[in-house]
């Protein structure tokens, strides 16, 4: 099972991601985890992105992907990983694909969450309010200005994404703005699918 999830922040990958976790036992994996565990080890990518980082610079593509490879070849990942987050533009994806090409890995499925802009930037604005009137402190990425800011930057950078998945026949769309559990029950019905078709 090695699948992408994508999606504009706020429509529920992180959520779902927990609930494929839990029940297909296979990790989901964060560049941001990897790359400061590769760090933490001294690999020889680790090492590599260590030094442009102590710089000031963007860890380039190239070095995500060698931490990307380096993690799908630990156990834990043998029967299959969730990336979440990554890839983050059209340029990462074909380099994913490069590397996993070499492995003579597979992806599974995209999976895209659709949701509704204009609501999703109502929810999180009604979340902010809750989180206020609670006398809770509100997460900047919770208010409405800073979450529009991450909405077009996920519009220019990642949403291209959606035509080069489909370009491959992997993508398919599940209606994120369903109740949660309905969303799940999505989810793993097409993740099902595609178990007993490989099993077959």
């Amino acid at each position: 099972m090695r699948i992408i999830l994508l999606g504009p922040p706020g429509a529920g990958k992180g959520t779902q991601s927990e609930r494929i976790v839990e029940r297909y036992r296979v990790p989901q994996l964060s560049t941001g985890d990897m790359l400061r565990a590769a760090v933490a080890a001294g690999t020889p990518v680790g090492l590599e992105a260590k030094s442009i980082m102590e710089s000031g610079g963007l860890v380039p593509d190239a070095v995500v992907v060698g931490i990307v490879a380096d993690r799908i070849e630990e156990a834990d990942a043998r029967n299959g990983f969730i990336l979440d987050g990554f890839p983050r533009t059209v340029e990462q994806a074909k380099a994913l694909d490069a590397m996993l090409a070499d492995k003579g890995i597979a992806l599974d499925a995209v999976v895209e969450f659709v949701v509704d802009e204009n609501a999703l930037v109502g929810r999180i604005a009604k979340r902010a309010e809750e989180t206020a009137a609670k006398g809770q402190p509100v997460r900047k990425d919770d208010t409405p200005e800073v979450f529009k800011t991450r909405l077009d930057a996920y519009k220019r950078q990642t949403a291209p994404l959606s035509d080069y998945y489909a370009g491959t026949g992997l993508l398919r769309k599940i209606d994120g703005m369903k109740p949660i559990d309905d969303v799940t029950g999505d989810v793993t019905g097409l993740l099902d699918a595609f178990r007993e078709k490989a099993a077959s």
